[in-house]
């Protein structure tokens, strides 16, 4: 997974007997950190962010410019200050203005009455914020739990906002059915995000698509048959094995023009076009977004059904929050109020790892089944996904507009594990043939309602509210966290 070079550095005191007394072991505390860094940020697939030490601490003009310039030569995007005593706060001016003030910053300080590094810390990150420059700060020992969690929830966060800032998304076919909360909104984007779009005719996939080669599509038609057997519900009209063929046939194209164009995510527009007169995008979708397919382990590429610009932009969030995750994309469909529980389901785009949240195809595939698309809105046939969400923590969250403004809405729950006939009673008052996913939210549904932006919900496993509290702060836009009844105010109230 992509991530971004992150720089670590001390800031010291400019006395020389004061200097020459603390530096080694003020470096020892800062490469304590980095070691701490290497250890802990690794993603799905193993890999770590270059850590670049600042090779000494910063004890004045020529140093702070010399390490800066250090940061720079390695490409930093984001900072972390550390303070482990007091130190002589101008001297962040010559680092941070050759270093370059739109970067990140964490100020990161120890807890001790001795050297008391978080006095220079509010000395030094105080004089940055009243030039405007936002921080964020954290104070507590190296060896601390708590101080430790909060310091990777923020490299997750800020390695997400540099991540996306040059990244490019891969429309096909524009926003479904005149959907303009999935509509690609250019200016704000671009001015909060730093993330543009580059939008191609689903034309040019269906031309792709008659130049896969036929043996290709056929491993993946036999790996999925392999792993399914007669869970593949073949009616003999909308789902065949030549409109599957045509669904894998469409993945192919989609990961093909992906590669060609280098693009970073990618929203599939399907309605009307595709649906009605190539196949159902459900299983292309589900397969961008899965950790593997049948050449084996894959990074998940980020694909939001119906062209849904905003839900992509969370869904690669997301990912970059998680350390490489890959996420579900859901409609806001049902709510029983006496149960207190969201069904969220939609006819695609539910990745199977969420089935049993394995890495294993087989072990996610053993709980899914493919049924024939529904005929009155998917006339060109094509599989459909069907499971039920594994049960787990799941962290729930969306991109959205006020008056042209960014926001995010961001909520911790989970996904229940329901006895049989509930879910089966459940489901069929939506849809049956679909992915599920039984959600418990921490919040209450009138407030969700006051806030919530649109009618996709996008979800990752595991708990990354804070990491992304430190992400909205970092882009400028307000984290929205609904509450219990009553607590949440309208969302006009709450976006300035």
């Amino acid at each position: 997974m992509k991530n971004t070079a992150i720089g670590i550095v001390m800031m010291n005191d400019e006395r020389q007997h004061v200097w020459q007394a603390n530096e080694q072991e003020n470096m020892r505390v800062l490469h304590q950190w980095a070691d701490f860094l290497k250890k802990n940020l690794k993603d799905k697939n193993g890999v770590v962010p270059d850590i670049i030490v600042g090779s000494e601490t910063i004890k004045s003009i020529s140093t702070a410019r010399k390490v800066g310039e250090q940061l720079v030569r390695a490409n930093c995007k984001q900072v972390i200050m550390c303070y482990n005593v007091w130190d002589f706060p101008y001297l962040v001016w010559p680092f941070i203005q050759t270093v370059g003030t739109d970067k990140p910053v964490l100020s990161l300080s120890n807890n001790n009455g001795t050297y008391p590094g978080n006095v220079g810390l509010l000395a030094t990150d105080g004089a940055l914020r009243q030039a405007g420059i936002r921080t964020h700060r954290i104070i507590g020992e190296i060896d601390d739990p708590d101080t430790q969690q909060k310091v990777i929830q923020w490299v997750r966060a800020s390695q997400a906002a540099t991540c996306i800032k040059n990244e490019v998304y891969g429309c096909y076919g524009g926003h479904s059915m005149g959907m303009e909360t999935g509509y690609f909104h250019l200016v704000p984007t671009l001015k909060y995000f730093g993330t543009t779009v580059y939008q191609i005719d689903q034309l040019l996939l269906v031309k792709t698509m008659e130049k896969i080669p036929d043996a290709e599509v056929e491993k993946g038609f036999n790996w999925l048959t392999k792993m399914l057997g007669d869970r593949i519900k073949y009616d003999g009209k909308m789902l065949t094995p030549e409109t599957l063929k045509k669904q894998l046939s469409l993945y192919l194209a989609m990961k093909k023009v992906n590669q060609e164009y280098d693009f970073d995510f990618c929203g599939l527009k399907g309605q009307r076009e595709l649906t009605e007169h190539i196949c159902l995008g459900d299983v292309p979708e589900m397969l961008m977004n899965d950790p593997y397919d049948w050449y084996g382990k894959k990074e998940p590429f980020v694909c939001a059904t119906e062209a849904d610009s905003y839900a992509a932009l969370t869904m690669q969030i997301l990912k970059y929050i998680s350390g490489g995750l890959p996420v579900l994309f859901m409609d806001v469909r049902l709510y029983h109020p006496e149960l207190g529980i969201w069904d969220f389901c939609n006819s695609g785009n539910h990745s199977s790892y969420y089935a049993a949240l394995s890495d294993e195809p087989e072990v996610n595939f053993a709980k899914i089944t493919l049924h024939p698309a529904l005929e009155f809105y998917f006339k060109a046939g094509g599989a459909s996904v069907e499971f039920d969400a594994a049960p787990g923590t799941l962290t729930f969250a969306r991109v959205g507009l006020w008056d042209d403004r960014p926001y995010m809405v961001i909520i911790k729950g989970e996904s229940l594990s329901l006895e049989k006939e509930l879910r089966k009673k459940i489901n069929s008052e939506t849809n049956p043939t679909w992915p599920h996913v039984h959600a418990k939210l921490d919040c209450d549904f009138e407030d969700f309602i006051k806030v919530f932006p649109c009618n996709h919900i996008i979800a990752v496993s595991g708990d990354y509210v804070e990491s992304l509290k430190y992400f909205c702060d970092i882009c400028k836009i307000p984290a929205i966290i609904p509450g219990k009844k009553g607590e949440t105010r309208n969302i006009w109230e709450m976006v300035r």
